[in-house]
């Protein structure tokens, strides 16, 4: 019964997991790609096996080319900055600063605010005739910009929402990571006369590398996968009839998905841009990671 016991029991431990993943997570998966190759409509059901004609339409649809775009802007726009402001952010907080506990509990603030509130207030500031940010750009002379209708202006409204409210939150897991930091190693530092830049790069950045590599595949996951924000943004998703601009400037692929699969019914064809945007998060994810891991390893 020993042996036994320490044989199984850990699989049995880990078994809960597995099978709550193979439900909720592997079946979908399997499943939207043998949807994806049917012509399959949301309300009449499968009309029948078309094997890779969907994904042959996809690739010849200048829409989805135009959504795969407006995706991977976004998310560079958003997270490159966002993880970098956060490491800034994180050292910030890690000094011995008055009201710790309050900047702190401050900067997760953004996260816990309903991403439906964050966007309407960001669509006040980003406003083309009383929005406050054309009103800031009057004072330099900068005429006012339709932030909606013009495809770099509205990837930059979008990614400023996305930073604001995430920021924070990765800041506080590279805080946490920081904290964890053998101080003697910056006191070592410091007698040999390295400066606190010197410190941050050399010795910071390397020992919080898990934490790095952790949130720059969460952020590239997420990032990928844009769709309150964006959708949001748009004034005609309350009529629900968003496509991300009235020019689709900002239509995310999980927008095009969205509106191929709950507006247009074709689940066949949205299940086809679900795994293509699967495959693009993959390689994304793989990328990012390899040049973090490289960059966070040096020092």
């Amino acid at each position: 019964m020993n042996n036994w016991d320490a044989k199984y029991t850990p699989y049995l431990i880990i078994a809960p997991f597995f099978l709550v993943f193979g439900i909720f997570g592997l079946y979908p998966l399997v499943y939207t790609a043998w949807v994806s190759l049917h012509d399959w409509q949301l309300i009449d059901g499968d009309q029948g096996f078309v094997g890779l004609a969907n994904y042959v339409e996809l690739f010849g649809d200048s829409k989805f080319w135009n959504a795969l775009f407006n995706t991977i802007s976004l998310f560079i726009l958003s997270t490159v900055p966002q993880l970098l402001a956060a490491l800034g952010l994180a050292s910030l907080l890690d000094r011995g600063l008055r009201g710790r506990a309050f900047w702190r509990a401050g900067v997760l603030l953004p996260n816990v605010i309903s991403v439906a509130a964050v966007a309407l207030v960001f669509a006040q500031f980003f406003g083309r005739d009383f929005g406050i940010v054309n009103f800031l750009l009057g004072f330099v002379g900068i005429d006012p910009i339709d932030w909606r209708a013009e495809t770099w202006a509205s990837h930059l409204a979008v990614s400023t929402m996305v930073m604001w409210r995430w920021t924070g939150y990765n800041a506080l897991l590279y805080l946490a990571a920081m904290q964890s930091v053998p101080k003697d190693m910056y006191e070592s530092a410091t007698l040999d006369g390295a400066s606190r830049w010197r410190m941050f790069w050399s010795i910071t950045v390397p020992s919080i590398r898990p934490t790095i590599l952790f949130t720059v595949v969460t952020s590239t996951i997420g990032g990928l996968q844009l769709f309150a924000e964006p959708a949001l943004f748009d004034p005609g998703f309350a009529a629900n009839n968003s496509t991300g601009g009235s020019d689709r400037q900002f239509q995310t692929l999980v927008l095009y998905m969205y509106e191929k699969g709950f507006r247009l019914f074709d689940a066949g064809y949205a299940a086809t841009i679900a795994w293509m945007l699967f495959l693009v998060v993959l390689v994304v994810a793989a990328i990012n990671f390899s040049l973090t891991r490289r960059i966070a390893g040096k020092g």
